[in-house]
């Protein structure tokens, strides 16, 4: 086995992708994940960490370029984490993302000749979030090209996003190419205004300041734009002030929000109050028109989650007479897609706020064969709820990141309804949760679906069907 230190600057030839955005390459056999590589590459790369079977390297020098490297849009590419993706070429993305859920069932399942089918790409590679939130900070982080340019900046004031692995430094943003063009003239306008004003930014190090962070959320289909300010206090003379500004300079946004936060979470949270606008903006998904509230969860990428949900539809083979479960439904925007085409749906939930603006979504749009449940799944997912609600010919289940409570899965063993689909956000969590029910039943088709371009995540249906005895 190859002797490799933390410290040492190595040559190598990249291989191939790994997870969590990471590419491989051996060195006599003995691995080592590389930050910032692409297949291909040819590279000098720094080893900052080492185990008994692989080390972690970041690229240092890069000697020979992969055809796979594209020139990155952004100027933040290599500093930001909001997309660490940008020197890859995007179909590359795409086969990397089909290869990444391929590997999960081949190495941690037992399920037979799994096919994963190519990765559905993105219409809009950029500009395709519905959202985004960046952060004040009184710690500003200067990029390598800044500290090169040997001019002079504010490092009191920054308004962006997080280093990554750096709660405390922001990187201040002049562009960004996730959210939309809007937002990048919002955020710099907004950025000269406060700091035309005197406003102190956060200080997380010594908890103060007065300004905390920016969310952004703009409908995709409908064009509404909504600001809101996340501040420590509310004197509304500022809260006027810069309301008076949105008006003036920003016509485009239909709707700010003030919000006060008081606490020490470094989450966009606290007393919500609407200066202007309904408080509220709606986008649509398929024929359905949602209302999105300052915390209500969304899919971040409007038009490829209309993709997923039709993925998911089309493998649930859903029939008029159908009775459908929604679990993780969230605000129900999976319940009311399907909605048209089964007798009734039943969407669970466990955050209330979520089943609130399910049953909302659903009066909206005149769909009344939905009912929402909330509740841990764990508890709530029971022979006395099935017993409530009738037995279902179909399953759709779409979990966070962490996948199901095993009494969850051990509920669907039971119950085994014909059809299954499975959504997940982290295929290695889909891929251990199938593993406990192959017994139970079978794949038929996994398609994973790109909502996050420019990042390693991807989403991923299953459909499976039960097994025969």
């Amino acid at each position: 086995m190859a002797t490799v230190s933390r410290g040492d600057l190595l040559e190598l030839d990249i291989e191939k992708f790994a997870d969590k955005g990471k590419s491989l390459a051996r060195v006599d056999g003995y691995v080592i994940f590389v930050e910032g590589a692409v297949p291909g590459d040819r590279i000098k790369a720094y080893v900052h960490r080492t185990k008994s079977n692989y080390a972690e390297a970041k690229l240092d020098t890069l000697l020979e370029p992969s055809d796979l490297r594209v020139e990155p849009r952004c100027r933040y590419a290599d500093a930001c984490g909001g997309c660490t993706w940008q020197h890859v070429d995007y179909e590359a993305q795409l086969d990397m993302k089909q290869q990444s859920v391929q590997e999960a069932f081949e190495q941690q399942s037992q399920f037979d000749d799994v096919a994963v089918r190519p990765t559905l790409g993105s219409p809009k590679p950029f500009f395709y979030r519905n959202k985004m939130g960046f952060d004040f900070s009184a710690d500003r982080w200067l990029t390598r090209e800044e500290i090169d340019s040997g001019k002079d900046f504010d490092t009191d004031f920054a308004l962006g996003l997080h280093v990554p692995g750096n709660f405390h430094k922001v990187l201040d943003l002049q562009e960004c190419h996730l959210h939309s063009e809007l937002s990048v003239r919002l955020v710099n306008g907004i950025r000269d205004f406060v700091k035309a004003q005197g406003w102190a930014p956060w200080d997380i190090k010594k908890q103060n300041g007065f300004l905390r962070h920016l969310v952004l959320r703009t409908g995709e289909r409908t064009g509404d734009c909504m600001v809101n300010l996340v501040t420590y206090g509310a004197p509304m003379e500022r809260v006027t002030t810069f309301a008076d500004f949105l008006r003036s300079d920003f016509p485009e946004v239909t709707t700010f929000v003030h919000t006060n936060h008081t606490g020490k979470s470094q989450n966009p949270e606290g007393e919500e109050h609407v200066i202007f606008g309904p408080g509220v903006i709606y986008d649509e998904i398929g024929d359905y028109r949602f209302e999105i509230s300052p915390s209500a969860f969304f899919q971040t990428n409007t038009l490829q989650a209309e993709r997923l949900y039709e993925v998911a539809r089309d493998f649930a083979d859903l029939d008029p007479s159908d009775r459908l479960y929604d679990l993780y439904c969230g605000a129900g925007t999976i319940s009311l897609f399907m909605s048209e085409y089964v007798d009734e749906v039943i969407g669970a939930e466990l955050v209330e706020d979520a089943v609130a603006n399910a049953r909302t979504n659903a009066e909206r749009n005149g769909v009344d064969n939905c009912t929402f449940v909330s509740g841990d799944l764990k508890e709530l997912f029971t022979d006395a709820f099935v017993d409530t609600h009738g037995r279902p010919d179909v399953l759709i289940v779409d979990p966070p990141r962490a996948g199901m409570h095993k009494h969850v899965v051990a509920q669907i063993a039971d119950l085994a309804p014909e059809r299954f689909v499975y959504v997940s956000c982290n295929p290695q969590t889909q891929v251990r949760d199938l593993e406990r029910l192959r017994d139970v039943y079978r794949i038929d088709a996994v398609q994973p679906v790109d909502m996050f371009p420019h990042t390693p995540h991807v989403e991923n249906v299953v459909r499976l069907t039960r097994a025969t005895e």
